[in-house]
């Protein structure tokens, strides 16, 4: 038998490791590609838009909290039906990530998105609150539902007209921003189910895409994205040669990212046009109120 320091050592070692694990878990919880994606885009809309480093800040303090409310959510109230479709990919699942962390992690997140969000004006932070609510309408139900697409939808567009709204004065964003962004997040709903549909369809989900199948879900997303890029491109109007060529090689990205038989690349293409997207606008300087 080793020494009383030795087993102390390896009680204290084995107790951080587990801490360590449910602490990376919890971050796999989340949807930490779509999580970082999304506020990193928020981010970026922000500087271009004229706000200040502050304001930059705050929207990406929001919009970071508001994104692990609806990650984290999202397995906690899927973790059931996670459970009978064999998906120990999901740490509550395979990790075996205890639900009442995860709950208390959801509601921190929740509660500090509403003053987060209001910093940047009441009106603009009631609108982000709104996409934020618009993403748990999905979770609780909606993502059963033919509607399952119009939270997508919604909660995308609602987001850069969170970051105009947040400048002085309160402007509204041009047409085609929400546009563009409501079509973007639409297409990657699609993309998004896509690695799930045979569990979905063991397990009784039936939104949208899972009535269209595979094949409609994959043209359905190639079309919306490529259509929320033509918006994002055009709509500002006088297109430079520049950006005419950058719309092209997303059209080839899109092309090529959704005909794949690999259903897990089609989400990460559909960030990665939605990335191009708005490097664009940020690049090109567009006017965003």
């Amino acid at each position: 038998m080793g020494a009383p320091h030795t087993w102390a050592f390896r009680i204290g070692t084995a107790w951080h490791a587990g801490v360590a694990g449910r602490r990376a878990a919890l971050v796999r919880a989340c949807h930490p590609e779509p999580t970082a994606a999304v506020t990193l885009f928020a981010a970026a809309l922000a500087a271009s838009s004229g706000r200040t480093a502050g304001g930059v800040g705050r929207v990406a303090s929001a919009v970071l909290a508001g994104q692990l409310s609806v990650g984290w959510s999202n397995d906690l109230v899927d973790r059931h039906r996670d459970a009978v479709g064999g998906r120990g990919d999901k740490p509550l699942v395979g990790d075996r990530l205890a639900p009442g962390t995860v709950a208390v992690a959801t509601a921190s997140a929740l509660v500090a998105c509403v003053p987060l969000s209001l910093a940047s004006g009441r009106r603009a932070g009631l609108t982000h609150l709104a996409a934020v609510a618009s993403a748990w309408c999905y979770n609780l139900g909606l993502k059963s539902t033919p509607l399952s697409v119009v939270p997508y939808a919604a909660s995308f567009a609602l987001l850069p007209t969170f970051v105009v709204r947040g400048l002085p004065g309160s402007p509204e964003p041009p047409w085609w921003l929400p546009a563009a962004a409501a079509l973007l997040g639409a297409g990657a709903h699609f993309a998004n189910v896509l690695p799930d549909l045979e569990t979905d369809a063991r397990t009784g989900v039936r939104g949208l895409p899972q009535r269209l199948g595979a094949a409609g879900s994959r043209e359905s997303a190639a079309v919306l994205l490529a259509a929320g890029s033509a918006v994002a491109v055009l709509g500002p109007g006088r297109p430079t040669a520049w950006r005419v060529g950058a719309l092209a090689a997303v059209g080839v990205l899109t092309g090529v990212g959704l005909g794949r038989d690999d259903d897990r690349t089609a989400f990460r293409t559909a960030m990665a046009v939605a990335a191009i997207d708005v490097a664009l606008v940020v690049a090109a300087g567009t006017r965003l109120a």
